[in-house]
């Protein structure tokens, strides 16, 4: 099938590159790794799903981007086609690559997921999305892939960092269409359907890496505020995100390009539901990367500051045991077997989390480029509050870095309710939906974490706000 679409990629002519402008204290290092399965195993994403799948319709792949300014340590991006990897992946990740001499500090690491709904399932990810265990056979397949794509990711990342050369760094950003928000409001709630007059965020910010005379390309990193949806169906497939690697790399072979994913948890790709939209959403966001790495673009200096902060985000109030015992006899199987699980729970004496931790990460480079890296399904309200705050015209703003625990709404979407809200907490294996509030929480560390001189002379001038550590608005 992916064959066959091939001559239509390559129908697309291109410019060449643009001569380089500015001199190099970069080094840069690009690598890219297949992940596909080589045995059946169940995907994540669906709970319609009932078995394995041992069909693959696209290749899926990790990319990593290494990256050294001067004599500073190393700062690693990798993206990888899947639904969600965990934290716990990460980590083990960061300590495979200590044991190997090749350490990357903590901060200076993101790791995002493309979110596509046609990749194995992870342990730990969307742990009851099936509305009950898998069988042990299927667990331990999925346990497998898990150690695989591990050991994939951290072969990659060496890969990067041993290839790192004298570089150039450039970024712009362009627009692209075919996200639509989804939360749609009606008179029974809001429903999973195109709003043509909902928030959404359609930048396309372009990280372009080129060799010290400007003369190859190596790498491209952009991010899309948009879920990985076109596609449903019961076969590995990278999404639009994978194609939109398939085609920059078919244009570029010599080049590594890594898809992420921004604040597009209320985001769809439309039309969907047929592999030809894939491509055409995937060609599209490629068309536009060309198009700006193809223009002048605005030179990165360094140093690439990297932090981070984790924050505890607090749920709503915990059912009772009786609540999870009612909710145990639910004639729904997830919501039946999510109240079962956490029953489990109470009668080993564990306690049930009042909160989530939540890894907040910032970049900069320089004075040049803003980076905001949140875990989770992130609403698009907070993309556009980062880009009221921030200089819109420097920052960047990413969602599924470094885990993907859960959705995370904005206060708009919590008091709203429906799926991204509240609902979705049953598929995470969380207990119940956050408390209010979240959403100050989360950006008054970010607001802690960036430079002032990223700041808005707007947000400069409101009074600090002692009880959130931010500002009141």
């Amino acid at each position: 099938m992916f064959k066959k679409l091939v001559p239509a990629i390559f129908s697309l002519v291109l410019p060449a590159l643009l001569p380089a402008q500015n001199s190099a204290a970069w080094k840069a290092g690009a690598a890219h790794i297949d992940i596909t399965p080589d045995h059946p195993v169940r995907l994540n994403g669906y709970g319609s799903r009932t078995e394995e799948c041992n069909k693959v319709a696209t290749r899926i792949h990790a990319n990593a981007l290494a990256l050294r300014w001067q004599d500073d340590a190393p700062a690693v991006i990798i993206t990888v086609d899947n639904c969600g990897v965990p934290a716990a992946v990460r980590t083990e990740v960061l300590k495979r690559l200590a044991a190997a001499g090749k350490t990357v500090q903590d901060e200076r690491f993101a790791l995002h997921s493309t979110h596509t709904h046609c990749a194995p399932m992870l342990k730990g990810v969307l742990p009851f999305m099936f509305g009950a265990d898998l069988p042990a056979d299927q667990q331990e397949r999925v346990d497998r892939y898990t150690e695989t794509l591990t050991d994939k990711i951290v072969k990659t990342v060496s890969d990067a960092l041993g290839q790192m050369q004298p570089a150039q760094l450039d970024w712009g950003g362009g627009k692209v269409y075919f996200a639509y928000n989804r939360r749609l409001k009606t008179e029974t709630g809001f429903q999973n359907a195109q709003n043509f007059s909902g928030p959404s965020d359609r930048a396309l910010p372009v990280l372009r890496v080129r060799s010290a005379d400007g003369k190859k390309l190596i790498a491209t990193h952009v991010s899309y505020a948009c879920h990985c949806t076109t596609l449903g169906i019961d076969e590995i497939h990278g999404d639009w995100a994978g194609m939109a690697h398939a085609e920059m790399e078919m244009r570029f072979p010599d080049s590594v390009c890594l898809v992420a994913i921004g604040c597009g948890a209320d985001q769809n790709p439309y039309p969907r539901r047929e592999l030809r939209f894939a491509m055409d959403h995937g060609v599209q966001l490629a068309k536009e990367i060309v198009r700006v790495i193809n223009k002048p673009m605005r030179p990165l200096n360094g140093p690439l500051n990297c932090a981070t902060r984790e924050v505890m985000l607090p749920y709503d109030k915990l059912p009772t045991q009786e609540q999870w015992q009612a909710k145990a006899a639910d004639k729904n199987k997830h919501t039946a077997h999510h109240a079962k699980k956490h029953l489990e729970m109470l009668e080993r004496g564990e306690k049930i989390p009042p909160a989530l931790p939540y890894l907040v990460q910032v970049w900069h480079y320089s004075d040049d480029l803003l980076t905001i890296n949140l875990p989770g399904e992130v609403v698009v309200d907070y993309s556009l509050r980062f880009k009221r705050e921030f200089d819109p015209a420097r920052t960047w703003v990413n969602g599924y870095t470094n885990d993907v625990p859960c959705y995370i709404p904005s206060q708009r979407v919590w008091e709203e309710g429906g799926y991204e809200a509240a609902g979705a907490m049953i598929y995470y294996g969380r207990p119940t939906r956050f408390a209010s509030g979240i959403e100050d929480i989360i950006a008054s560390t970010v607001t802690n974490l960036v430079p002032p001189n990223f700041v808005t002379e707007r947000f400069q001038l409101m009074s600090p706000d002692p009880q959130s550590g931010g500002v009141k608005r």
